[in-house]
């Protein structure tokens, strides 16, 4: 299962996120769903803006990917 490196400086979300596998991301995009299902269930103004970047970086990179299918 492929998760996001915090303690890597030189590594962005992106780049992190086009190095996983199918599965990985589908897995990642999956736990990131759950994140955000609890977060917003705490209703915490803090932590409520923390999804969408990870949710649009992981959506990009899947249409990326279904494209690049579609051209083969």
């Amino acid at each position: 299962m492929g998760q996001y490196d915090t303690s890597s400086n030189d590594l962005t979300l992106e780049d992190q996120v086009k190095s996983l596998a199918d599965d990985e991301l589908l897995d990642f995009w999956e736990e990131t769903q759950q994140l955000a299902r609890a977060l917003d269930q705490e209703s915490s103004p803090d932590l409520m803006n923390f999804h969408p970047e990870y949710e649009k970086v992981i959506l990009q990179e899947l249409q990326f990917r279904s494209c690049r299918r579609h051209i083969r």
